[in-house]
């Protein structure tokens, strides 16, 4: 390392489904707040929190599409860790595919205890609330990771939204932050690699008319307001065979199955099936009837990676002011990719980075 080098931060890069995660460790950002919704509101006004994020999201050491954590003190003694999830435009209010990295991660740091077979529960604070990433083990080693998240909802239906592609109905659901839910096909497009570039630019338009209106105010909780994301959907049909769709499989015979992509936030697009984004589709599905409660939803991504869902119980009605509300399990898993160390050359006037898209 050059002399007038230093490191800055040290992470454990994770995937989950294709989607990264990177975790940065208790200590290395100074996080003010009372909790963690607090600390993400916060973090917003942190010059040098926000410093941070950009370093670790942006290029050269990130990308558009970047994902992940700074892990933090729980709120109180029932929860094992905090975190505030951060991308290239902020910090986000929920994340289902970092939770599900971050029990991997609790695991493999020994945070939380391993174990020879059973299920472990790492319990985690996130700006929504208290989640818990379920991780199950045969032999000592980690085999799933279930996403328990807060109450899901549905917050709104038939909602008008202007785009160039035409005007689109669309339902907005909660899932620990609020998603517009549209049928590709409503706008002319397949959940497809070879769609991207248009899904992107319909679901910003989608996202940002909807909030241009406040379509999407959460009944208790200002800081949980505004669409987050655009989840566009499809059927899966039994004969279209996906690449890799059996990575996470545990046996999905007979149970809906669809493929989704989330773009969220300005124009990022989730490479999982979107954790949040499931939960929500979930409640959205029982809301329509598609679903009943212990029923499973396979969801595919558009890369072609797989999460089983369910909801497993009946949420709290005042979590959703009145809305039926459910518990939805996300089952996934993540694994590690590397570890990293981040360092800033003074010289360097790019710094904290860039983002193209």
């Amino acid at each position: 390392m050059a002399s007038d080098e230093r490191i800055f931060f040290e992470t454990d890069d994770y995937h989950t489904g294709g989607e990264p995660f990177r975790i940065v460790a208790p200590g290395a950002v100074a996080l003010e707040g009372n909790g963690v919704a607090d600390k993400r509101v916060k973090a917003m006004a942190s010059e040098s929190v926000q410093f941070a994020r950009a370093l670790l999201c942006s290029e050269p050491r990130g990308h558009a599409d970047m994902y992940g954590g700074f892990v933090t003190e729980p709120d109180d003694d029932g929860a094992d860790l905090g975190v505030l999830f951060w991308h290239k435009d902020g910090f986000s209010t929920a994340c289902g595919h970092g939770t599900i990295a971050l029990g991997v991660w609790a695991v493999e740091t020994g945070l939380v205890p391993t174990q020879p077979s059973g299920i472990r529960d790492v319990r985690i604070d996130v700006p929504s609330g208290r989640v818990t990433a379920r991780v199950a083990f045969d032999d000592g080693v980690i085999t799933s990771v279930s996403f328990v998240n807060v109450p899901s909802w549905v917050h709104a239906t038939a909602v008008d939204v202007t785009t160039d592609r035409g005007p689109v109905t669309c339902d907005i659901a909660f899932g620990g932050a609020m998603y517009a839910v549209v049928p590709a096909a409503a706008v002319g497009l397949r959940v497809h690699p070879d769609d991207l570039p248009d899904l992107i630019r319909t679901g910003r338009q989608i996202r940002n008319g909807l909030n241009a209106v406040g379509a999407a105010e959460h009944p208790s909780d200002a800081r949980l307001s505004g669409v987050y994301g655009t989840i566009f959907t499809e059927d899966v049909d039994p004969t279209d065979v996906v690449s890799a769709a059996s990575v996470e499989g545990l046996g999905s015979d007979g149970a809906l199955h669809q493929r989704n992509v989330t773009i969220f936030s300005d124009g990022e697009v989730d490479r999982s099936p979107c954790g949040s984004g499931t939960a929500a589709r979930v409640a959205h599905l029982v809301g329509q009837g598609g679903l009943a409660q212990g029923d499973l939803l396979v969801h595919d991504s558009i890369v072609g990676s797989r999460f089983h869902a369910r909801a497993v119980s009946q949420g709290m009605a005042a979590a959703a002011d009145g809305h039926d509300s459910v518990v939805v399990e996300v089952t996934g898993t993540a694994h590690r990719f590397g570890r990293s160390q981040f360092t800033v050359d003074r010289r360097d006037v790019l710094v904290p980075g860039f983002v193209l898209r």
